[in-house]
């Protein structure tokens, strides 16, 4: 995006002073999308992660400030996925951001697929480097180099580490905030076993806890399976990977859990001996998932009125708006006061939005916007009534609740809504597939805004003719599928596996 156009639309932003002169009805007007969803849904997402406070934009194309608003989020997936591998025996550890050039160049497949994303440092000040340094795209490389140090014997087995970091891949296709930067947030686990099958089970055990992540913390329901050849990772035996299809009717990539076999073992020599003192190289996995996710939750979720968080990554889960005047002020604001503590007593963030000179429309289009869950509304006529209005961000429902019970209605609620946000994607998921056993009828589910479902013989030149025809191109595979019988979809060879087939960002 070109600066202009950055500030062209920050201006469009509403300002957060407290000033109670503030033209209100301007802001409020500022404050809304301009756009639906459903009709343009590349500027709505441009205008929910700025009108959100989620991206602020940098002045290197592709490189996006994340906000306390958007870090948040990951801090919350961060710990519950660093729970999962931990308790698993996986240990976090931290490798240099810089990766000589003949480490990145030893294994011949990987350099070749990020060759044209690696970024270089040339130069330290004004002296010329004598080797070019390569600002890590993927740590495989440098991690490798001391793997073949710490590891000698069988006893050193398995070694399972893990790092959260930032790479660099300079992509040079159109960048989007989350789904496609420059510089991301991740974590990259690179793990050692002394036998095959203990490597292939890991790779299962980490797409499960990927899947764990889409579906507890995001509210998200993913295909889980295996990458073709051709879209594996560089270097790997093959790939595993989460896609999510999102209300577009395209597909995304979630996460990847990949088996690079003995390949970079040998490269690097990481060797052992093993049981019958035989010298043996090690297999290997890497596995990531990254602030990609983030778009994905955003683009699935999100309505014409902002965002739409599950509650388990809201910073803030409940907001209570009180609406007072004159000499009620104070008995309204004691008792939000009595409800916020109730409320974070059962752990849950609530905040109070008790500032002046904001109309109690423009603060629920204001929470609505930056999506958070549940929104309590008391003035001086519910509190003669005992009761407050709850309102449910994902649908808008307002219901009338008895002050005494509101503590327990909303910690309920939040689990309902992170239900209910569950249940409408996977409707979305089971909707959006059509099983295609013939080339025309794949083209008119793809035509139609649908993945399919397809028997596929897995050839390059199959895929390759199929994409040039339908800009779809293959997904994953099962890992437990039907039986393969008869010709593929698209070229009539034999077909050797099921594959899920689709636009994807």
């Amino acid at each position: 995006m070109a600066k202009k156009e950055v500030e062209q639309k920050q201006k469009s932003l509403p300002s957060t002073s407290k000033n109670p002169s503030m033209n209100q009805k301007q802001s409020a007007d500022n404050k809304g999308l301009t756009v639906k969803k459903s009709d343009d849904v590349s500027e709505w997402y441009t205008q929910v992660i700025q009108k959100a406070e989620l991206i602020e934009y940098s002045q290197v194309s592709g490189c996006y400030i994340l906000r306390p608003n958007a870090y948040f989020i990951w801090e919350k997936v961060q710990a519950f996925f660093d729970q999962l591998i931990k308790k698993d025996g996986v240990k976090n550890v931290y490798f240099p951001l810089f990766i000589p050039e003949n480490l990145l160049t030893r294994e011949k497949e990987h350099v070749a697929g990020f060759a044209p994303e690696v970024a270089w440092v040339t130069h330290g000040g004004n002296t010329e480097l004598k080797e070019k340094l390569a600002i890590r795209p993927t740590s495989e490389t440098i991690m490798y180099e001391s793997y073949s140090k710490w590891i000698r014997s069988h006893k050193d087995l398995p070694l399972r580490l893990n790092q959260w970091c930032n790479v660099v891949r300079w992509e040079f296709k159109h960048p989007i905030p989350f789904l496609r930067s420059r510089e991301f947030l991740w974590q990259e686990g690179h793990t050692c076993f002394a036998t095959k099958e203990e490597a292939v089970e890991e790779t299962k055990t980490i797409l499960d806890f990927y899947e764990q992540v889409f579906r507890e913390m995001y509210a998200l329901p993913v295909l889980k399976g295996r990458k073709s050849a051709q879209e594996k990772f560089a270097g790997a035996d093959y790939t595993l990977s989460v896609e999510a299809l999102l209300p577009s009717g395209k597909a995304i990539q979630g996460a990847t859990s990949h088996h690079l076999g003995q390949n970079f073992a040998k490269a690097f020599d990481i060797a052992f001996l093993n049981d019958k003192r035989e010298k043996d190289y090690v297999w290997q996995n890497s596995w990531g998932i990254s602030t990609r996710s983030i778009g994905v939750m955003i683009l699935m979720h999100g309505d014409d009125k902002g965002l739409v968080l599950p509650p388990k990554i809201a910073e803030k889960q409940v907001v209570i708006v009180p609406i007072f005047f004159g000499e009620t002020k104070e008995k309204v604001l004691a008792e939000v006061e009595k409800m916020k503590a109730g409320l974070e007593k059962l752990g849950l963030r609530v905040h109070i939005d008790d500032r002046e000179g904001y109309s109690p429309g423009w603060k629920f289009n204001e929470w609505e916007m930056k999506g958070v869950p549940v929104r309590i509304e008391l003035g001086p006529k519910d509190l003669e009534k005992k009761q407050a209005i709850v309102v449910r961000r994902d649908t808008g429902e307002k219901t009338a609740v008895n002050i005494g019970s509101i503590i327990s209605e909303v910690s309920g609620l939040l689990n309902t809504i992170h239900n209910s946000l569950l249940k409408k994607a996977e409707q979305l998921l089971a909707s959006g597939i059509v099983k295609a056993t013939t080339l025309k009828d794949a083209e008119k589910a793809i035509k139609d805004g649908k993945l399919i479902f397809a028997p596929w013989c897995a050839s390059q030149e199959c895929e390759d003719n199929f994409k040039e025809k339908t800009q779809a191109k293959s997904l994953n595979s099962p890992l437990e599928q039907p039986k393969v019988l008869g010709d593929c979809f698209a070229c009539k060879k034999k077909a050797t596996a099921w594959f899920y087939f689709g636009k994807s960002y």
